[in-house]
């Protein structure tokens, strides 16, 4: 698994070129179900360790009930440097420079940039890292723990850090022995980390299931979540994932979990063994969970399918208003918006921005106008500028329209 062309480059072609997700045209509408925020929480390996991490922290209104990180990295590691990314931030080449990192999440949590970090006190985390892990060696994994110790609390998180495992995720049934580095990175270590990092964020659960799946597997279409219905330019693949269980479909109350493949992960590069191997979905399918699996995909600037933790795509890639950041929120709204207690219906609105300021849907700063709480750009302070903006959930406005 890599994070950039410089590693594993051998391995890029064949991931462009095969392809095994559905067409988008095939792909559903994201339904809504019976969740509620309280009940949602994210985790990830690799890039989707590092994207899980930045979610958790930037999110913290919306993921409330804790991350799940596997092989990651602390928040703004790369600092939107590649070299930054492939040394410091995942070989250990040098310092991550810690004080200087939090100091500058400690600022984005005090002017909106994402949300309060008080939010994540209540949180739990969930952090491994194995002992033979050569992509992202344990040092960085370290350094996340202390900054999480800084705003969780210790007695919040757990930190497994003894294992012999490669760059994988360790299952207990499923993938390459647990020394291996390769395809499709996921590795039989007789450890359900799966398994343990949900109850560790959701207290105790029932045993899962160990027979056939009774739920179902939905491919989705993720176009809906990009402002311009384009994310194939941006990283995202056009269709993602979930795995719901038969009670969340009839509309019982249910908990949300994402699960973020890492690069070399994707649905285009390993078909559905993330997705169906992972250790999931047994899980949710005895305890009322669904489980969202959206999907990047490879472009020229990203060839490895990674997520953009380190700004190969968009500068704001940390904050609120990064735009896979956006995407991966609104998916989380769509869900929770069949919220018995809150149901909720996406609202949409083709206006001049001078009305979307007016209206309190955006706000102006230094001439530019800028969405109310994802703080995307809208473009400049005028009548004549009309844009889609697009309300998810109560207060928050992104680019884009509810289709």
């Amino acid at each position: 698994m890599s994070f950039t062309t410089r590693r594993l480059g051998c391995a890029v072609g064949a991931a462009i070129g095969f392809t095994f997700s559905l067409a988008a045209s095939a792909a559903v509408v994201l339904p809504k179900y019976n969740v509620g925020f309280a009940d949602v929480s994210v985790s990830g390996i690799s890039s989707g360790g590092y994207m899980a991490a930045q979610l958790h922290v930037a999110y913290s209104k919306t993921i409330r009930k804790g991350a799940g990180i596997i092989a990651g990295g602390p928040v703004y590691c790369s600092q939107g440097n590649a070299l930054i990314a492939t040394g410091p931030c995942t070989a250990d080449t040098a310092s991550r420079n810690l004080p200087y990192l939090m100091s500058v999440v400690n600022t984005w949590s005090g002017n909106g940039y994402i949300d309060p970090i008080a939010n994540l006190a209540g949180s739990k985390v969930y952090l491994f890292s194995g002992t033979l892990d050569s992509v992202v060696r344990q040092p960085v994994m370290n350094d996340l723990n202390t900054m999480y110790a800084s705003y969780v609390g210790a007695a919040n998180i757990t930190y497994k850090n003894n294992i012999a495992a490669e760059h994988a995720v360790p299952t207990d049934s499923s993938g390459n022995a647990c020394n291996v580095k390769g395809s499709p990175y996921i590795n039989n270590c007789n450890l359900d980390t799966a398994g343990d990092m949900l109850k560790w964020m959701y207290g105790p659960l029932n045993a899962k299931n160990a027979a056939a799946l009774t739920g179902s597997f939905i491919n989705f279409d993720q176009r809906a979540f990009w402002g311009n219905a384009d994310p194939t330019n941006h990283g995202m693949a056009n269709d993602g994932w979930a795995y719901v269980p038969a009670s969340c479909a009839a509309g019982q109350s249910c908990k949300l979990h994402v699960a973020l493949h890492g690069c070399l992960q994707n649905v285009a590069t390993v078909g559905s063994q993330f997705y169906k191997n992972a250790g999931y979905n047994k899980w949710a399918d005895t305890n009322n969970m669904i489980v969202l699996y959206p999907q990047a995909n490879s472009t020229a600037a990203n060839p490895n399918g990674c997520w953009d933790w380190y700004g190969y795509d968009d500068v704001n890639f940390p904050g609120k208003s990064g735009g896979q950041m956006v995407a991966l929120k609104t998916m989380v709204d769509r869900i929770v918006s069949g919220n018995v207690a809150t149901p909720y219906t996406c609202a949409h609105w083709y206006d001049s921005n001078y009305a979307h300021v007016y209206y309190g849907r955006a706000y102006t700063s230094g001439g530019n106008v800028y969405a109310v709480n994802s703080n995307q750009y809208l473009g400049y302070y005028s009548v004549a500028a009309y844009t889609d903006v697009r309300r998810t959930s109560a207060g928050y406005y992104a680019y884009g329209s509810c289709s």
